[in-house]
């Protein structure tokens, strides 16, 4: 009976140790898996983050070249005094507005060369300030799309 009582012991203490073992591994699997989870939802939220920002500027380059027909736009406007032009300009710069495109104010500034590029000189305004600006710059969403082109009094 002693014989037998110690096989079955020792059979126990194996089916024992055996569960333990099974526990850990079950324990290291799920582990893992949680870890493979939180990467997993740690992408998805890296992917959707950056296909917002595709989306954000996916109109770039279609507004930069709407931006020159914007730029006549002005100069008709400061020859030709027509209210249906000055309303077409108008609804254009609401439209850009709107899709988050802002214009860089610099008249009366200190140079920046990171909003914007010389394209001369000029006698008039305070000295070391923009002057003239020559052409319109844009932001789009605060990033920089188009630099000012400015010229700068002496």
């Amino acid at each position: 009976m002693a014989q037998e009582e110690n096989i079955i012991v020792n059979e126990v203490e194996e089916v024992k140790k055996q569960l333990e073992e099974a526990k850990a591994k079950c324990e290291e699997y799920l582990n893992g898996w949680k870890r493979e989870r939180a990467d997993f939802l740690n992408y998805k939220k890296d992917e959707m983050e950056r296909i917002g920002q595709l989306l954000k500027y996916a109109n770039e380059e279609i507004i930069l070249k709407l931006l020159p027909v914007l730029d006549n736009l002005y100069l008709a406007v400061q020859h030709i005094s027509d209210p249906g032009l000055m309303q077409i300009t108008k609804q254009l710069e609401e439209f850009l507005q709107k899709e988050g495109i802002e214009p860089i104010e610099v008249i009366g500034k200190g140079f920046d060369p990171n909003l914007m590029e010389s394209v001369g000189f000029t006698e008039n305004g305070e000295k070391d300030t923009i002057a003239e600006e020559v052409q319109r710059g844009y932001t789009m969403h605060g990033k920089i799309i188009r630099v000012a082109k400015v010229k700068i009094s002496k």
